[in-house]
């Protein structure tokens, strides 16, 4: 019986998990099969001693323990599914222990480089270079996630309202604001996409590639990648980068962490706490340089 396909099944079909999320389910879930059959074992005989001599395994493969903990937790939801489904009568992930990951602070962009991305840096005058413009505008003015912008449809952007309705996690809709800023790089976007292609209908895909198919991921990261090395000394440059600098310059400049946690998306106010610690510590460095006996 191949109950890690079930299962995946069941991740893709019936939990409707991103795609995101169901390709780290399948790797982390291939690699534990994998590892078992090297063993000789099978799932429904493996034991917690088999489940940590795959995750010693792959610490000494020079894994993090953040990485470990991921599949640790793709674990847990399979093996809960096995549970719930009767394929096995006993969890050994129960005296499964995580192996400890310190906390890292999310890292995020200074407003003063942002700043300069948006009044130095040159989008070239194409349909390409308006399309790059709008995406790192979106991203910065609403925080949103990548999967989210890429299944935004003209639609879901409210000029009137200065609003954009977003897909997030588990296919929980959420409506966000946005600031006059962002309307012009929008508005431009438009107009350069039915100048190439025709007219937006609702119901279309917002961002296309220039051969008007849907973005994708890779290309979004390419794009942020490529315009943040011209403004940022940030060594990591990412879509998700620019979601932690939005939620962060909303916290320094006095947002409510409540409305950052429901603007973000985030099922619990534990996930958004994090902007808190960068806080936290850009007030530890203030005081660094302005206490006499620091």
């Amino acid at each position: 019986m191949d109950w890690s396909h079930r299962f995946l099944d069941y991740v893709k079909y019936e939990k409707r998990f991103s795609s995101h999320t169901y390709i780290a389910y399948e790797t982390d879930l291939y690699q534990y099969v994998a590892f078992l059959s090297s063993k000789q074992k099978e799932i429904q005989n493996a034991t917690y001693q088999d489940i940590r001599s795959w995750i010693i395994e792959e610490l000494e493969q020079g894994k993090t323990p953040r990485t470990v903990n991921r599949k640790i937790s793709t674990l847990n939801a399979f093996y809960k599914f096995l549970m719930r489904n009767q394929y096995i009568s006993e969890n050994p992930m129960l005296k499964v222990i995580r192996p400890k990951q310190e906390k890292s602070l999310s890292v995020f962009i200074p407003e003063t480089q942002m700043e300069n991305l948006f009044s130095t840096v040159v989008f070239p005058n194409t349909f390409e270079g308006i399309r790059d413009k709008a995406i790192i505008e979106l991203f910065y003015a609403t925080g949103i996630r990548l999967s989210e912008l890429t299944n935004i449809k003209r639609k879901d952007i409210d000029f009137y309202a200065q609003t954009i309705k977003v897909l997030g996690k588990r296919k929980k809709e959420r409506i966000i604001p946005f600031t006059k800023k962002l309307v012009p790089a929008l508005q431009e976007y438009i107009l350069s996409y039915e100048n190439e292609f025709g007219k937006l209908e609702q119901e279309a895909l917002f961002f296309v590639t220039n051969k008007n198919k849907p973005v994708y991921a890779k290309l979004i990261y390419k794009t942020v990648r490529k315009y943040l090395d011209m403004a940022s000394t940030v060594k990591q440059r990412s879509p998700h980068v620019l979601r932690h600098t939005f939620a962060t310059h909303l916290l320094n400049n006095g947002a409510d962490l409540i409305a950052i946690k429901e603007i973000l998306g985030h099922s619990s106010l534990a996930a958004t706490q994090i902007y808190v610690h960068t806080s936290i510590e850009k007030l530890k460095k203030s005081y660094k340089q302005a206490h006499p006996r620091a």
